[in-house]
């Protein structure tokens, strides 16, 4: 099926786009994140989802992949189609909404038209399992310059420092690798980007944000 759909936006309405490409008009449901970066009259490339059912052919398209792969793993959820899943992904950025995952931050989900507390919960508990086993594995820690050691995991998943608080920069570190590992970077992708970082002065969402420049294409 379609990869992406590349050609020269014609239409921009709510929640849709139409790319002209060799004289066939494709329509693509789209996030307002999506569509905020879209202009009539130029070119534009969306990153294809099909969604074929017996009475309907849609196509739902991404401004880039970490939104595409974000769209996926929510739909992966019992409960949540892809109304739902671009209702969230139309309130929140794709690395707002790993970080929220990591964080069981229901409310930020709950910021989305239909989708109450209990399909927030729903969410974080299915796909938190996810990015937990990413987070923990060796591969994930080792993405973290010095998290072997400076940091340990404890009981609950999450980091401490031997003897007291993890380091900013390590906690960093490791919050920013499981919210990739939800977006599909690989650890290897990962450690790569953060190798020449200033994580000191960057926020978490800031390294996210970088990490996907380089990365995700």
């Amino acid at each position: 099926m379609f990869y992406y759909i590349e050609g020269t936006v014609s239409v921009i309405a709510q929640n849709l786009a139409v790319l002209d490409a060799g004289g066939v008009g494709y329509a693509c449901i789209a996030t307002t994140n999506t569509l905020s970066h879209l202009e009539n009259g130029r070119k534009a490339r969306l990153y294809t989802y099909c969604n074929i059912r017996e009475d309907a052919f849609d196509v739902y398209g991404f401004f880039d992949t970490s939104e595409k792969r974000c769209f996926e793993l929510l739909i992966s959820v019992s409960g949540v189609g892809p109304k739902a899943a671009l209702s969230i992904l139309s309130s929140c950025s794709p690395e707002s909404l790993a970080l929220a995952i990591i964080a069981d931050d229901e409310k930020l989900l709950m910021l989305a038209p239909g989708v109450g507390k209990r399909l927030a919960q729903r969410i974080i508990l299915e796909l938190k399992d996810k990015v937990a086993k990413e987070a923990a594995s060796p591969a994930s820690s080792s993405s973290a310059p010095g998290l072997h050691a400076e940091g340990r995991s404890d009981s609950r998943g999450g980091l401490q420092e031997k003897g007291g608080a993890l380091p900013e920069r390590i906690r960093k570190q490791h919050d920013a690798a499981a919210a990739l590992a939800v977006l599909g970077c690989t650890q290897g992708e990962i450690s790569a980007a953060m190798r020449n970082m200033d994580l000191d002065a960057m926020t978490v969402e800031e390294i996210i944000k970088d990490v996907l420049k380089r990365s995700i294409k």
